[in-house]
Formats: C-alpha cells, structure tokens, sequence
C-alpha cells in the first residue's frame, strides 16, 4: 500500500482543528477524514479503510475532564486493536494521556500541535503498520506453503518453523519420487534421520522395507557380513547363514548413518553393489541382486575426508547425486521452541522463564540435546510447568554439550598413533573424556595396543 492512500481519522469537535489537519495531511501526500463526534468516529471505523485514528480529549462544550477521550480510546481499542491512536491533548490533561500510552495509545500531541512533531509520529507509524501488514501478509503465504505441503506429503512428524528446514523439506519430498542417491549432511542429533524418513516415504518403494543400518557401529571386521550376509561357516562363530541389509532392503530403502566412518575395505565392497548392483555373501560364490534405493547420511565433512585419504572420491560421487544438509539447532532458533513443545507432550507446559533459556542456550547437542533435556525436566519438575531452572542448562551434562562434530575413524587412529596409544592423552587431542574415547574404540573395533599406522609418514 503506498504512502498516498493510506488514511488518518481525524476524530474533533472542532471544524477549525479539522480543517486544519486535513490541510496539513493532504499537502504531506496524507489523506484525512474528519468527524465532530465519538459516535461518527465509531461509524466510519465500521466503514474501515482507517490507518491511524488522531482523537481529541473532549467533545462536548464547556467539557474539559478528558473523560470522553479516555472512554472512546478504549471503545476504539476493543473494537479496532490494530488501529494506532495518537491523542490530541491540552496540556491539562498531559497526566491522563501518559496514561493512556501506557494502555496502548501509539502517542499524544499537545495542543497547539507542533507540525513536524505530527507529522513524523504519523509517518512512523504508518510505516510501522505498512510493514506489519506485510509481514502479515508474508507470514500468512509462509504457513499456507507448510500447510500445503503437508497435504500433499508424508512428513513424518517432521517439527520446525524455520525456512532453512522447510526448504529442506520440501525439497526431500522433490527428490523422493525419483531413485537417485541422496547424503543428508549435518552435525549430530540435528534431524537428519528425519529426512531419511520423510524420502522413504514419498518414495515409489514407501511399501518396501526402510532398513537402517548405524555404519558406525559395525566393527570392521563384520562389515561385509552386515551388509552383504552371510553362509554358515564363512567365518568362526557363523553357525548359520544371514541375510545382509542390501538384501533385507530389497524393493526399498537402505538407509547408511554414519557412512563417513565406513572403513576403506567397506567402502570399496558398497561401491561396487552400488556400480553393479550385484553382491555375494561372505563364503558363497552366488551372486545376488538387490534393487535398493540408497540414502546416506554423515556428520563427517566428507571432502575433507576425500582430501586427506580417508574416504574414496568415487564412492562420495555414486551416493551424493543430492545432497540435503541439514544445519545446526543454533543456526535455525526458529525451531527451539516448537520443538520443545513438540517433545513435551500435553502433561507439561513451558513458563517465560524456560522459553528464554531454551532460545538462549547455544544447544551444542541440537535436537537431540534438547529432546533429553526437555525429557530430563519433565521427570523432575514437580508440576505440570517447566520453569528455567527445572532445565537445569546451566550445568548441562558434558555428554549433551561434547562438541558438535563426531571424530571419524581415521582421526581417532591418528590420534592414538600421535600419542604414542595413551587413551588418556588421544582423548585430549580430540577433546572427548577418556570413557567416552573408549566407547568409541570400541565402536569403531579400534584396538588400544595397536594403534593405526600413520599414512602421512
């Protein structure tokens, strides 16, 4: 809306104070609409149109209590609360109207009224409400997409606000319908597995089975089992034959967290299934074929890894045809909240006090983070609302708050071999406590007597 059409209700009982306001508005670009009474200015709100309404105190003669000003304010407020009010006031009755401001009177002017002064505070406020209305208006085509797009699409839950994960979102849902391979990116407990979820589901092979295999968790020695199977005998305790996840995944979705932390010996054996789409179990000379929709997901930045040797360049092209990263919980504050209220459920109800920690803690954990602290207080709280300190943020636990970036394979080693093996020492290098290390290690088959040998020497 321009400047030129937006209108000011001039409400006076006074021709001479009207006319003079009209004036004045109109040679600024300002159109004015004036009326005598309370009662005609009520009307012509009715009417709408109205931008900015400039009341007088008193309408009736010989009347100077200001009472008949204090009671249309309030009229005005009840009935139009969007309308800004600017008060013109004698200087008698400067008193009430500082009272009045404090109700929600946008301003007052005093009686002779200075031009400039008028007119900047008129100005301001119509650009206020200019704005306001187009962010409105912004906000309400921004609530229609997310509404939209979740009639159309499976979105499995998914709890945000921001743009940067509607983005995301929608985007997933983009790529869902085809069968290329998608890497979602991002710092631990972030929401990347929610994307996977939400791919499967708008896929062609949503019926199919979704299997998800923690790459990271897959001692290096059993890799290729886990993934590919394998025949009784193949190796010592394998009493039986297994079905591995490719197979498993048939006419679905295989979903590899954590493929960043793939051993060299792995990643060589997926690329191929991956090429060919064509595998043996471990012990069989059998080949067998597996339609299966690939999604990836890492915390590790990969090409870095690429550069210093620790992941094949040809396998991060074969399972990065799109990739959606997915950016920290501090980087999209949007999204603290409605999260927070998403976890907790209808039993509890967040005070003042808990939404202002919440949005000012730096959240190094994210999602994940917030969800266990939001868990944590609802245990603890003793009634149904969670105040600041049942967050207990100020001393966060050093497991949520360890740092956002998940120390791959090839560093742990690297780390160990700098330290000639001392967990306690390597711990340090990588700023991880010793326990927290060895759980690792022991993830990852890391053995502490042998540590790796150091490829840059």
């Amino acid at each position: 809306m321009s400047e030129s059409r937006q209108t000011v209700l001039i409400i006076d009982d006074n021709d001479a104070v009207r006319t003079a306001l009209e004036v004045l508005l109109s040679l600024h670009g300002l159109r004015a609409v004036g009326v005598a009474s309370p009662e005609g200015g009520l009307a012509r709100l009715q009417d709408g149109g109205i931008d900015v309404v400039v009341q007088d105190m008193n309408f009736t003669r010989d009347t100077t209590s200001g009472s008949e000003g204090v009671q249309l304010f309030h009229q005005i407020r009840a009935n139009h609360p969007q309308i800004p009010i600017i008060l013109l006031t004698a200087w008698s009755h400067l008193e009430t109207a500082v009272e009045l401001v404090k109700a929600g009177a946008a301003d007052y002017v005093s009686k002779p009224w200075d031009d400039a002064r008028l007119l900047t505070s008129l100005r301001n406020l119509l650009q206020l409400k200019r704005v306001s209305g187009e962010y409105a208006a912004l906000e309400r085509e921004r609530r229609e997409a997310r509404n939209a797009l979740a009639a159309h699409f499976n979105l499995c839950g998914a709890v945000y606000e921001s743009d940067q994960m509607h983005a995301l979102v929608q985007m997933a849902t983009q790529v869902a319908r085809s069968d290329v391979p998608v890497l979602i990116t991002g710092p631990n407990g972030a929401g990347k597995e929610i994307l996977a979820e939400i791919v499967q589901a708008n896929s062609s092979v949503q019926r199919g089975p979704f299997v998800r295999v923690n790459v990271s968790a897959l001692p290096a020695d059993l890799v290729e089992s886990e993934l590919f199977g394998a025949e009784a005998g193949a190796y010592t305790g394998a009493t039986y034959a297994r079905t591995g996840r490719f197979e498993a995944a048939d006419g679905g979705t295989l979903f590899l967290d954590e493929i960043g932390n793939l051993s060299m010996s792995g990643q060589a054996k997926l690329l191929r299934v991956l090429q060919t789409g064509e595998f043996q179990r471990l012990g069989s000379t059998q080949t067998r074929r597996s339609r299966v929709r690939i999604i990836s997901a890492t915390n590790t930045d990969l090409r870095a890894a690429i550069a210093r040797g620790a992941f094949r360049e040809d396998l991060y092209y074969r399972i990065n045809v799109i990739e959606l990263a997915v950016p920290a919980l501090a980087n999209r504050p949007q999204d603290i909240l409605p999260l927070a209220r998403a976890f907790l459920g209808p039993t509890h109800q967040l005070d003042k006090t808990a939404e202002e920690a919440l949005s000012a803690h730096a959240w190094p954990g994210n999602v994940r983070e917030l969800q266990n602290v939001i868990k944590r207080a609802c245990l603890l709280s003793p009634n149904r609302f969670i105040t600041a300190q049942s967050l207990g943020l100020e001393t966060a636990p050093s497991e949520l708050c360890m740092a956002v970036r998940e120390p791959d394979r090839r560093e742990i080693e690297r780390a160990l071999n700098k330290t000639g093996g001392v967990v306690a020492r390597a711990a340090r290098e990588l700023g991880l406590s010793r326990q927290a290390l060895y759980r690792r290690m022991d993830r990852l088959g890391i053995r502490e007597s042998a540590p790796a040998p150091n490829p840059d020497c």
